[in-house]
């Protein structure tokens, strides 16, 4: 058996493409920044490290020969003048190290080595490799030890550089959110416009402003809208205008048919045109319930409306019950929702001999209308389908019983037309339950 092939979906991947937009975006001018910003750092620490390996050694050099020309006891007094923020000068043998230096530090060590000469006896031991920090011995010329110790460090960074920093990053994201936005607003009218497109009703067209590919996608888009409209009006059109045209001549046969002596013959012909009438009036009914937007919308209360049309039905003896009946107000079309009620209360009567009719409020605070019964139901993967013009449960819903397959396929149209929508479920303990939700 084939299977229909699913979607590779990437779970690292957000679900919306304003999101993938965003991140895609986001991320590559961070990483274009970040590799800008390393690169700057990279030529500065070069660019440093090369002026202090090219004065690192005369300063060192100055400094040991005024040392050794000074006497022992004012040394001391210059050993902070002489001073740097990476190395610092100590009198004496400073600490046990390790001979073995970085290649760095070795370099650091010939400049200072050739640049005073052989006489101050120059060697180097590592002291610590974490943090870098290493020890230049001399001997000067008074046999008097001398050390100097050296630290290397980062190149400073200022302290407004952070700040910088983080107002670069929201401006990237400002710019990023502005231009996502720009890209998947028209993505986001058509969306709205198809799901506001219905086989009657004007939907909101597009505006055909902005970017010439936006506004070509805008004239495309109300261009097949109205192409849809008209060919969907065309063909509720001619149902409707067939379905009316044959009223007339069914109409004579059966009167042609009442006429004949009575006899088996003419009871099976009028009842074939009686289930051919009923056929053409639920066509009508059929084609007209796309037209249920047309019907200017009112403002009722939405617990008196049901409680009448529950009345109603009781005034004349049938089995229909008001079980719960929020308060609320709502804005609807009252012909057509008197239709939708209509149909689902005649059908839970006709299959499960009475029916339970209650109003509650969804989740989202909208009014639900509940039409229940105890009927033979409906088959869970039949619930769909059963919502389409012409499709019949041989069970339970055939020509035998009057049904044409139209029924509920009115009902879910003219909801549709007005704004609302139609769902059935199976009912706890068997039945079948028809939940309308108001627009």
């Amino acid at each position: 058996m084939n299977q229909e092939a699913q979607p590779v979906t990437r779970r690292w991947l957000p679900a919306s493409m304003a999101s993938r937009l965003y991140l895609i975006i986001f991320a590559g001018l961070m990483l274009a920044h970040g590799l800008s910003f390393g690169l700057l750092f990279m030529e500065r620490y070069q660019s440093s490290t090369a002026v202090m390996f090219n004065t690192l050694e005369h300063d060192v050099g100055t400094s040991i020969a005024i040392l050794d020309r000074l006497p022992a006891a004012e040394r001391p007094a210059w050993l902070h003048r002489i001073e740097r923020d990476n190395y610092h000068y100590i009198l004496g043998n400073g600490q046990p190290g390790n001979p073995t230096l970085s290649s760095r530090a070795r370099t650091v060590v010939q400049l200072i080595a050739k640049e005073v000469g052989p006489g101050y006896q120059v060697h180097a031991q590592t002291v610590s490799l974490k943090p870098e920090r290493y020890q230049v011995h001399f001997t000067l010329h008074d046999g008097s030890p001398l050390t100097l110790e050296i630290t290397p460090r980062m190149v400073p960074v200022a302290s407004w550089l952070p700040f910088v920093f983080v107002l670069q990053i929201a401006l990237l994201l400002l710019c990023t959110w502005f231009a996502v936005r720009l890209a998947t607003r028209p993505l986001t009218r058509m969306a709205q416009a198809v799901e506001a497109m219905t086989p009657t009703a004007d939907g909101p067209r597009m505006s055909q402003d902005g970017p010439t590919e936006v506004a070509h996608a805008a004239v495309a888009f109300n261009a097949m809208q109205d192409r849809i409209r008209r060919h969907l009006k065309e063909r509720l059109h001619i149902l409707a205008s067939i379905s009316h045209d044959l009223q007339t001549p069914i109409t004579r046969m059966r009167l042609r048919a009442e006429a004949l002596d009575e006899s088996s013959e003419q009871e099976k012909i009028l009842d074939d045109l009686r289930q051919m009438e009923h056929m053409v009036r639920e066509g009508v009914a059929y084609a007209r319930s796309a037209h249920g937007g047309s019907e200017a919308p009112v403002r009722i209360d939405a617990a008196a409306f049901l409680e009448s049309m529950v009345f109603d039905y009781q005034d004349v003896g049938q089995p229909v019950t008001l079980t719960d009946n929020v308060g609320g107000t709502a804005t609807v079309r009252a012909q057509a929702l008197r239709r939708v009620l209509g149909n689902l209360i005649d059908n839970a009567i006709k299959y499960g001999g009475s029916a339970e009719v209650g109003m509650q409020r969804g989740t989202d605070e909208k009014l639900l209308i509940t039409v229940s019964d105890r009927g033979p139901g409906i088959p869970d993967d039949e619930l769909e389908q059963v919502l389409q013009p012409f499709y019949r449960l041989e069970a339970s819903r055939n020509r035998d019983t009057g049904g044409t397959g139209l029924g509920l396929a009115i009902a879910s149209q003219l909801m549709t037309s007005i704004g609302g929508s139609l769902q059935l479920s199976s009912r706890d303990g068997g039945g079948l339950v028809a939940t309308i939700e108001l627009p």
